[in-house]
């Protein structure tokens, strides 16, 4: 297992490394998110677990990268990275797009009954088997970037500031492409205990339908409501790490 040395891994950033603390969380971020939104949770996360927050190819450190555009795709790379950080109990915690990539990592690590997460937290991400009929990923250019910042959790200098619209756009469209073409049936279920975390008035992702992953665990299931929208996350740090710590061994 790489120690709290520098570690020269594309796919994690490790703000707080911890060789002592007793768990892992891995963090796995929304659609045009990048690992450095997390600092935050990483931060507050450290004193009770090592935290791994992934970096999606194709943005910040990992810009010259090529996108991956499937939900299955970046379940697979993550698979094969995470084998290596098994030595403490793991917890995954996936926000929006970043529910379903943990989610399928999850089922990676069940099908070749691998050593993986104890526990899995998916929030403001609408159950798996249900269908979605926006496609985001297929608007021009301005329109994408425009839904994609009124949804909050995004710069919006992105809308005018030169060159960097360039640089993030294919990565947003990657991920939107993902999560847009990205579906299970509605028997595909892992055997870990979910938490779902919402907003009450997220349009993306209602109670309702994050109330649904319910169906696609065999373990427990408890919900947890907050006030906000789709990024209710970034005003409930206190809050939501409370969830998160409230599983974690001590």
């Amino acid at each position: 297992m790489p120690s709290s040395a520098a570690v020269d891994n594309p796919w994690f950033r490790r703000f707080n490394p911890s060789d002592s603390a007793p768990a892992r969380v891995v963090i796995f971020p929304h659609a045009g998110g990048s690992a450095s939104y997390y600092l935050e949770y990483a931060n507050a996360l450290a004193p009770y677990a090592d935290v791994l927050t992934v970096q999606y190819p194709g943005r910040q450190n990992r810009f010259l990268e090529q996108p991956i555009s499937s939900v299955a795709g970046l379940a697979d790379e993550l698979y094969r990275e995470l084998q290596d950080w098994t030595d403490r109990p793991l917890t995954f915690f996936g926000h929006s797009m970043g529910s379903a990539v943990a989610f399928e990592t999850v089922r990676r690590f069940e099908r070749d009954d691998v050593k993986g997460p104890e526990r899995l937290f998916v929030s403001a991400g609408r159950a798996p088997s249900l269908t979605r009929d926006s496609s985001v990923h297929k608007l021009p250019d301005d329109e994408l970037l425009a839904e994609v910042v009124s949804l909050g959790g995004t710069d919006e200098r992105i809308l005018t500031v030169d060159g960097l619209r360039e640089l993030v756009l294919p990565a947003l469209r990657a991920d939107y492409t993902a999560i847009e073409t990205y579906g299970c049936t509605p028997d595909a279920t892992v055997s870990v205990p979910i938490t779902g975390l919402v907003g009450d008035a997220d349009p993306n992702a209602t109670v309702e339908q994050v109330a649904q992953w319910e169906r696609h665990t065999t373990g427990d299931f408890d919900l947890q409501v907050f006030p906000g929208g789709h990024f209710y996350l970034a005003d409930r740090t206190e809050e939501v790490v409370r969830a998160l710590t409230a599983h974690l061994p001590g």
